[in-house]
Order: C-alpha cells, then structure tokens, then sequence
C-alpha cells in the first residue's frame, strides 16, 4: 500500500476546504497522514518533512496556491519519485482541471482509475530567490488581475477572476515597454501581459489551451499594446480558449526560457501566489524550464480538458 501525506489548507477556496473536508478526508486512501498549514509558506514546510519521511505520495487539499507550496516542498526535497495528487478544494483549481483531477473528484472515481504522469515545471530566478511553478505564471497585467482578486472575498471560480478583471482594467492598464529574450530571440515590446503555460489555465481563462505538462516546453501568449475595449471584445475568446491567431497585437508561442528585464518595476505570480508586485522593485527575472522534473497523478479521461479543447489541441 501506498503511504499518503494530506497536506490541507483550512481557508483555501473562501473557507470551501475547511466545510469539505470530512468529504475529501473520506475520499483519501486508508492510513493517509493529515496535515494542516497555520500560514503563508508552512506548506512547503510540510512537504519537505513528509518526503523526508517516507511518504510516497503527498495529496495538496486546497486551491492553485496549496499546490504549488507543495509542489515546491517536493521539489526542494528532491526525490522525483513522490506521487504528487491535488484535491481541488480552491477557488479555481486551474492545475487539477488540466490534470483531469476536478473530474475524477465530481464523478467521484476510484484512485486505480488514476496514472502517473512525469510532468515540467518552471523556475524563476531573481532578486535572490529560484522559486519553482507548475501551472503558469503571469507578467504584468496577468499579476495585477491577481492582486484584485486577493481583494474580493465574496467569490469563487470565473466570477471571482471576470470581476478582478474588470478592476484591474480600470485601475492597471499599462504597456510598458520590455526588452524579453525569448530563448535565443531579443525583443523590445509593449507589454500588456504575458502568460507561460505549463498547463491550460490562468485564473480560469484557457489562455494555453493547447499547452502539454510534458512536451519541455511553456507555451506563451503575449500581449502588446491593445486597447482596453478590444481586449474586452476579445473576453470571450479568453473564456473559450479561442484568441485569435493573427492578430498583431497578441503573439503566441512555445519557449523554454524567458529573461526580462524593465525600466520599471515588475508584477509577476507564479500559480497565483507572487514573485513581485511593483512595491517590491524588481526589474529583471529569469524563468526556465525543467523537463519532467515532478510525478503527478492524473485521469486520464478527464485530463487537458477531455473532449473540451481536443479540436485547439489538435491545432497546436
């Protein structure tokens, strides 16, 4: 039998985690370990103690920010052969829905119905710190969206992220202009925002919808200097995951590294949680890519959407 760690935020999706988990607790395999963070970071904390002690696959019970403290644990602990399993209990969930986790947790499936998976992560590298991501992460306008949503205590899942949306367009909209080196290409853009994608989705929006946890690469959408009622025309395409391919203003791509630097100080998250926001003055980072670095348990059925996004998958 497989020794399981729960490690379980108790305010993770607006208190939701805290009122379900006698339900997830009962959906955990016999002998499973629990425990709950106190604070910011105590889950990385926690994983790095549970890999240390044995434990051969550690559950992450809580939203995108769970995940990826744990996530973080497991890779600072170094041992790649830790199952890695999320519950998606969050707000939003982004990581567990490309993995087909949300389904497999809605239809209540079975655990022999799960497969394990090697999958990339990310890594940014600035201002003294190399901290690891694994479902995307968001420059400029992607980070202060996220800022705005930390604000708003009343909502959960697309509401909650179209409303921060709405806030930051009225309250962040800026295109500085980024020199970015995009592998071995240097380029000086206005930049609106700019996605890596590991998996499909940031704060809900398919903005990657065609990405591959495994194929070595972040697939990347760029956005230049477009209007703020053209890219509300464009809402509905970041819904759907269906942007269009030829505008001049939006650029998408595949990449393994990305190096940016700005005249002003920068807004990046990492799986929702922040490497900066502008009061803390950074200019310049790095993000690199670490091939099928974690083992992660997927639905196979369920997993990239299923059904979902298999014609924009077909297309990449």
């Amino acid at each position: 039998m497989i020794t399981t760690c729960a490690i379980y935020n108790p305010t993770a999706g607006r208190g939701r985690a805290a009122k379900l988990q006698d339900t997830w607790q009962a959906r955990t395999p016999p002998g499973t370990e629990f425990r709950a963070t106190r604070e910011p970071g105590h889950a990385i904390e926690l994983a790095i103690e549970a890999v240390r002690a044995g434990f051969e696959r550690i559950i992450a019970a809580g939203g995108d920010g769970t995940v990826h403290e744990v996530a973080n644990g497991i890779l600072a602990a170094g041992n790649t052969d830790v199952r890695f399993t999320t519950f998606p209990v969050g707000s939003m969930n982004d990581y567990a829905f490309t993995l087909g986790l949300e389904t497999w947790w809605r239809e209540s499936r079975p655990w022999d119905d799960l497969q394990t998976l090697r999958v990339d992560v990310g890594q940014v590298i600035g201002a003294g710190r190399q901290p690891f991501f694994v479902n995307s992460c968001g420059l400029g306008f992607n980070g202060m969206v996220t800022i705005e949503s930390r604000k708003i205590r009343w909502l959960r899942g697309i509401p909650l992220y179209a409303l921060a949306v709405g806030k930051a367009l009225v309250r962040h909209f800026a295109t500085p202009t980024l020199e970015l080196q995009i592998d071995d290409q240097t380029l000086h853009l206005p930049t609106l925002a700019m996605s890596l994608g590991l998996a499909q989705r940031e704060g809900g929006f398919p903005l990657t919808a065609a990405a591959s946890l495994d194929d070595g690469l972040f697939h990347y959408l760029h956005v230049g200097d477009i209007r703020r009622w053209e890219l509300i025309r464009h809402f509905p395409g970041m819904l759907s995951g269906h942007l269009p391919s030829d505008h001049a203003k939006l650029r998408m791509g595949q990449c393994q590294t990305l190096r940016v630097k700005s005249a002003h100080a920068l807004c990046l998250h990492m799986d929702g949680e922040f490497f900066c926001t502008p009061e803390d003055g950074v200019t310049a980072f790095e993000v690199k890519l670490h091939p099928q670095r974690l083992l992660v348990e997927c639905y196979p059925p369920a997993l990239y959407g299923g059904a979902k996004y298999a014609a924009i998958r077909e297309r990449k």
